[in-house]
C-alpha cells in the first residue's frame, strides 16, 4: 500500500474531494484526521472508515488555535504525523463590483492564511517524519471568471505560496510542498450549488462540450488518487510544483461562436 503507516490530516474532509482523500487515503494504508464544520457528516467519514484508521475534528479553521489543535490531535491519536492537506476552502461567488473588504479578507482567511498557519503548526512535525503538505487549488488560480474573483485571487495566493514554500521548507526541513489545481469536480455542493442557480436535478448529465470534452466532470475519487502520488514516497524529493487537473487546455481557450453558456464552476 503507498501511504502505509503514514498519519494525514485533511481539511474540508467531511465532503467532497476532501472526503473522497481521506477514504483513498485510508485504502492505502494511511490514518486519518478528518476535519470539517458539520459534526454529523464528520461522523458519518470516521464511522465509514473505521475508529482504528480517523478521528475528526469539528471547527472554523480561522478560529484562533485551531491548526494547532488539529496537529495535537493527529500526535495525542497516532503519535505521529506525515502529511496534511489543505483542502477546506470557502467557494462563493463575488466580483468587483460586488465584493467588500469584509467579504474578500474572509476569503483570503480561510483560503490562504488557513492554510499557511496549519502548515506552521504542522512544521514541527512533519521536520520529523520528512513528511509533506498537499494544497488544494483550483485551475481558477491562474485567472479566474469575472465572477469568482476573491476566490480566484485567493488560490492564486495559495499557489504562490506553495512554490514559495516548496523551496524553503524542503531546502531547510526536508519538508515537500507541492499543489493541484482541480478543475470542475461534481462534488455535493457543486451539485448543490447549480440547483440553486436553477439548473435541473441532473444538470451535468449533459454539458457542453466546451466546458466537458468528455461528456462529463470530474469526480471528487479522480482528484484523490492523483493526491495520493504527492503524499507517498513515490514523488521523490519533487516539491513547489503545480498541477492542473482539468481536461482540456484551459488558458488561452477560445470558445466556439455558437457555445452554450453555463454558471461558473
Amino acid at each position: 500500500m503507498r501511504l502505509e503507516n503514514k498519519v494525514i490530516l485533511i481539511t474540508g474532509s467531511a465532503t467532497g474531494i476532501g472526503k473522497a482523500i481521506a477514504k483513498r487515503c485510508v485504502a492505502e494504508g494511511a490514518r486519518v484526521v478528518v476535519h470539517g464544520l458539520e459534526v454529523d457528516l464528520a461522523a458519518a467519514v470516521v464511522a465509514e472508515l473505521g475508529a482504528a484508521n480517523a478521528v475528526s475534528h469539528i471547527e472554523d479553521l480561522t478560529s484562533e488555535g485551531c491548526p494547532q489543535r488539529l496537529v495535537d490531535l493527529a500526535i495525542k491519536t497516532f503519535g505521529r504525523l506525515d502529511a496534511i492537506v489543505n483542502n477546506a476552502a470557502m467557494v462563493t461567488q463575488g466580483n468587483i463590483h460586488n465584493t467588500d473588504a469584509a467579504y474578500f479578507m474572509k476569503m483570503i482567511s480561510v483560503n490562504t492564511l488557513a492554510p499557511f498557519l496549519l502548515i506552521q503548526a504542522a512544521l514541527e512535525e512533519l521536520s520529523k517524519t520528512r513528511g509533506s503538505v498537499l494544497n488544494i487549488g483550483s485551475v481558477n488560480a491562474w485567472s479566474g471568471e469575472p465572477d469568482l474573483l476573491p476566490y480566484s485571487i485567493s488560490k492564486g495566493a495559495l499557489m504562490t505560496m506553495t512554490r514559495n514554500l516548496g523551496d524553503t521548507l524542503m531546502r531547510e526541513n526536508g519538508v515537500r510542498v507541492n499543489q493541484i489545481n482541480p478543475g470542475w469536480v461534481l462534488t455535493e455542493n457543486e451539485a448543490r450549488r447549480k440547483r440553486e442557480h436553477g439548473l435541473r436535478e441532473d444538470w451535468y448529465a449533459d454539458l457542453p462540450k466546451m466546458y466537458a470534452p468528455s461528456g462529463r466532470i470530474l469526480w471528487p475519487e479522480e482528484i484523490a488518487a492523483a493526491a495520493v502520488y504527492w503524499l507517498a514516497d513515490e514523488s521523490g524529493p519533487v516539491s513547489g510544483q503545480v498541477m492542473d487537473l482539468e481536461q482540456h487546455p484551459f488558458m488561452g481557450r477560445n470558445p466556439p461562436k455558437d457555445s452554450s453558456t453555463i454558471p461558473s464552476k
